[in-house]
């Protein structure tokens, strides 16, 4: 058995320990938000929060994430169901078009406004390079993080 916190609740597994981490999300505990995209980490489909860390669940073994707290898509909002500043803004603005990595998109998001409250555009486009949309929403996505930004920080961006 491999036990590990996933949003906020302690969840044990038995599953093979080399499986990857999205399919113990997925398959297993039945979190479905974090996508299959590419399997080999650099699409960002799959990103989920490691110990606060973004990062790609598709080729992490799930060893890897025991005793570990994950926090997936499902886990972004608060308890009370009060969406995250992120996810106001992206629907705010109408940023997913297909909407196939936004789940990652919003993991990385939520990850750099974690350590940096105020990017600048160069900010945004560094954190978010390992994300890809096949539909370009990145200047949709920019404005959405600016505006969560604001949010968060009381209105000043």
């Amino acid at each position: 058995m491999i036990s590990l916190k996933v949003n906020g609740a302690t969840r044990e597994v038995d599953v093979d320990p080399s499986t990857p981490l999205l399919w113990v999300l997925r398959d297993t505990l039945g979190l479905v938000g974090s996508k299959f995209g590419c399997g080999i980490a650099q699409c960002g489909a799959c990103t989920v929060h490691l110990n606060g860390e973004p990062v790609r669940s598709c080729s992490l073994p799930i060893s890897a994430a025991a005793d570990s707290d994950v926090k997936t898509i499902e886990g972004l909002a608060s308890a009370d169901g009060t969406l995250h500043a992120l996810q106001k803004a992206w629907i705010a603005i109408d940023v997913p078009q297909c909407g196939y990595c936004q789940a990652g998109q919003l993991m990385s998001a939520a990850a750099l406004l974690d350590k940096n409250p105020k990017p600048s555009d160069t900010d945004i486009d560094v954190a978010m390079a390992g994300n890809i949309c096949r539909c370009g929403t990145y200047v949709r996505i920019r404005k959405a993080i600016h505006q969560a930004a604001a949010e968060l920080n009381g209105g000043a961006a």
